[in-house]
Formats: C-alpha cells, sequence, structure tokens
C-alpha cells in the first residue's frame, strides 16, 4: 500500500439513536485498490477533544494520524448541549466548554464511542482500534479502554481520573479491573491541574494492576504543562509534544 501524504478529510454524520455525532473522518490517500486498501488497514483511531469541541487542532491531529497512513475519526463529546462545539484557546471558551462538561455523563461518552468505533469498525474491519484524548478527551479515552474492540487507548493529561467519573459516581480510576485493553496515560510534571499527588495516585493503581508494566503504562515528560501536545496553546511543549507523537504511532506503545 502506497500512502500519499495528503489525507481527504471531511465531517461525517453518526447516529447514537436520537443523538447525532458530527465527527471529522479523516482517512489515508491510497494509490491501487483503495476499496481493499482500506478493508484492511491495520490500525485506525478514535480521537476525543479537550473541552474545546472538535475544533481546527483536534481536526489536525486526525489529519496527521491520516497522513501517517491510519484513519482517525474525531468524535465530539457534547453532541446533545452542543453538537457544533468549535471553540479557540481563551478564557471566555474554557469557561463554556467546561459548562458542557459539567452536563455531561460517563454513560453518554461511552456510548457515543461504542458507537464511533462500530462505524469505524464497518469501514476497517481488520484494523486495531486505538482511542487518543486529550485533557477531558483523556479522561474520555481512559473510561473508553473499558470498551470491547479497544485495542489502545491513550489518555493525555486526563485530569480528575482519581478523583471524579462525569457525571457522578466513584472516580473513573476505580473502573481499572475493567480495562482489557492497553492503556497508557500520559502526564506533564509542571501540569497544574493534575498535582503530583493526583499523579502519584494514578501511577500506583497502574503499577498495582499491572506490575509488570506491559499493558498499563504511566509515562511523565519533565516540565511539560498542561496541554503540551497542542500547537494552538500557550502551554505547547515541542520535545514532550514529539516524544508523545512517537508513543502515540510507535507499534510498540511501551517503548
Amino acid at each position: 500500500m502506497t500512502v500519499v501524504n495528503s489525507p481527504s478529510p471531511g465531517w461525517v454524520e453518526l447516529a447514537n439513536g436520537a443523538v447525532s455525532l458530527r465527527c471529522w473522518w479523516a482517512r489515508p490517500q491510497i494509490r491501487g485498490n483503495e476499496i481493499e486498501s482500506i478493508l484492511y488497514l491495520k490500525r485506525a483511531y478514535i480521537v476525543l477533544p479537550e473541552v474545546f469541541g472538535v475544533n481546527a487542532w483536534v481536526r489536525s491531529v486526525a489529519d496527521r494520524l491520516a497522513a501517517q497512513g491510519y484513519p482517525a475519526l474525531a468524535v465530539p463529546l457534547f453532541a446533545r448541549t452542543a453538537p457544533d462545539l468549535e471553540l479557540s484557546y481563551e478564557p471566555s471558551d474554557l469557561a463554556q466548554g467546561r459548562s458542557h462538561k459539567d452536563a455531561t455523563t460517563a454513560a453518554q461518552i461511552l456510548s457515543d464511542v461504542a458507537v464511533a468505533i462500530a462505524w469505524v469498525r464497518q469501514r476497517c474491519p481488520q484494523a486495531a482500534i486505538h482511542v487518543v484524548g486529550f485533557c477531558f478527551g483523556g479522561h474520555a479515552a481512559f473510561l473508553a479502554a473499558t470498551l470491547p474492540g479497544v485495542e489502545q487507548a491513550f489518555d493525555f493529561y486526563g485530569a480528575g481520573v482519581n478523583r471524579m467519573r462525569p457525571g457522578g459516581g466513584e472516580p473513573s480510576l476505580n473502573l481499572l479491573p475493567e480495562v482489557k485493553a492497553g492503556l497508557t496515560c500520559v502526564f506533564g510534571t509542571a501540569d497544574p491541574l493534575i498535582s503530583a499527588e493526583d499523579r502519584e495516585a494514578i501511577g500506583e493503581a497502574l503499577r498495582k494492576a499491572d506490575p509488570a508494566g506491559q499493558r498499563l503504562r504511566f509515562v511523565e515528560y519533565a516540565g511539560a504543562d498542561h496541554g503540551f501536545m497542542c500547537e494552538a496553546r500557550n502551554s505547547f511543549h515541542p520535545l514532550a509534544s514529539a516524544q508523545g507523537w512517537r508513543l502515540l504511532l510507535a507499534e510498540d506503545p511501551g517503548i
């Protein structure tokens, strides 16, 4: 299969019952037998956004994955309260995004991600499904690691997993016994939203559940702030971002 560097992305509408999911679908452009090649792609990604919605940066993550040869579907997390949400990284936008986060439940997230997985599976039946999320989307990726059909999940600076669960209930960290996928939790040591105490609690829980660290992994990047993967944020950390991308794209996420 020969992959062309320019993906052909676009909006697609998925239905979860009466809820419409406005998603961004990016797939590799392939020379030769396109249908056959798409059917036998070996990996596909679900991308879960920050509280700012499926904005330009989140779409660029899906596009970048597609340029690397991996189909990627960016899925909204606030389809019930703000189906077309696209915010910038301003304080007023942050407040707006957080208001939608507070109205979203873990059950809704899991239901929507399950629909997205089924949609991608129909188009790429041989692909291993990898879920990646950032900030609140990172927390959502942690939740998604409990879903059947997910091979790997990447939680980039998902705050609150050891303290709460969207919509209420025990902290999401308590779901670790239900996680059958590979799960990698990635944090920056300078993140004011995820304290050293919280990082230690998460790391300890992962190590207790998987002492060998082969399936459940905890990764820290020194000096990286919250949002270090995002070029559109003041907290962007080029070195940590490059390391995060290598982790995300690696054949073996443990490297």
